[in-house]
């Protein structure tokens, strides 16, 4: 008997890829190491007798840079993780064995897609917009269903299309950047979801000349509602195929308490017609 998935996947899919390709010099928080590869040998530096030759990699990276996934370990507030933990109870052995990124189970989830620059009628939020509940609301009404417990909302400011032209545009040192407030990480709480991500190096707005000095939209997902966080994603292809509601398939690295991960989320939709 073929299972009921995989008659889906037979059928045919398609997976759009939300992950940015990871490579020296892209943007990313001045907080974090930054991403580094380089090629400690070569093809030519050893040549096997059959005339076989093998290059290998080496990388170094922050757990936080590129798109990635914040784990209940990433924020703390006035000295408590998730659950009310101690920070100093919480980090044994140099990292956090109960709230650490490996503790975030592989997702295969409903997902939404709240494209607020859609709902508001132009093509990008401003600089240091905050995205209100209002905003998610009249995002959601787009998607023609609504947000329940369990999903995992990806909110669209437009801003991702910032990424290619560096960490100038894109980090908005100077003007800010757009994301969900205090009010709108409180909704996203109320409906419970599962993880919730954005197209912004942060998720959440950044004021003018702000950077991170605050970020209450991570205290209120991470540490208050333990919902995980995914920042820097590919949005702008999955939004102007107005694909609003599909499958995200999203899995960290099983870094043994980690702060965090870079992924590669996937979107997957039948592709089948609507009328096959």
């Amino acid at each position: 008997m073929t299972d009921a998935l995989l008659a889906v996947i037979q059928e045919g899919v398609r997976a759009y890829d939300l992950g940015r390709p990871m490579s020296i010099g892209m943007p990313q928080s001045p907080n974090h190491p930054a991403y580094w590869h380089t090629l400690p040998r070569r093809h030519g530096d050893m040549v096997r007798s059959d005339g076989g030759s093998a290059a290998n990699d080496m990388i170094t990276t922050g757990t936080h840079v590129g798109t990635h996934i914040d784990a209940l370990a990433h924020v703390s507030h006035d000295g408590k993780l998730h659950g009310g933990v101690e920070v100093a109870d919480a980090m044994r052995g140099g990292g956090f064995p109960d709230h650490g990124v490996h503790t975030i189970a592989p997702m295969v989830r409903r997902a939404l897609l709240l494209d607020v620059p859609a709902a508001l009628g132009t093509d990008a939020c401003e600089p240091a917009y905050e995205i209100t509940p209002a905003d998610l609301q009249q995002a959601e009404a787009l998607t023609g269903t609504t947000v329940q417990p369990g999903d995992v909302v990806l909110v669209r400011s437009g801003w991702g299309r910032r990424f290619d032209d560096g960490a100038k545009a894109y980090l908005g040192q100077v003007e800010g950047v757009p994301g969900v407030g205090e009010a709108g990480a409180q909704w996203l709480a109320d409906h419970r979801v599962h993880a919730a991500g954005a197209d912004t190096i942060a998720f959440e707005r950044l004021a003018p000349g702000g950077g991170h000095s605050v970020l209450p939209a991570h205290r209120v997902l991470l540490v208050e509602s333990g919902i995980y966080i995914v920042e820097a994603l590919a949005l702008e292809e999955i939004a102007a195929d107005q694909v609003r509601e599909f499958t995200l398939v999203l899995v960290p690295m099983n870094l043994v308490g980690a702060t965090g991960s870079p992924v590669r989320p996937l979107a997957v939709i039948s592709d089948r017609s609507p009328d096959a």
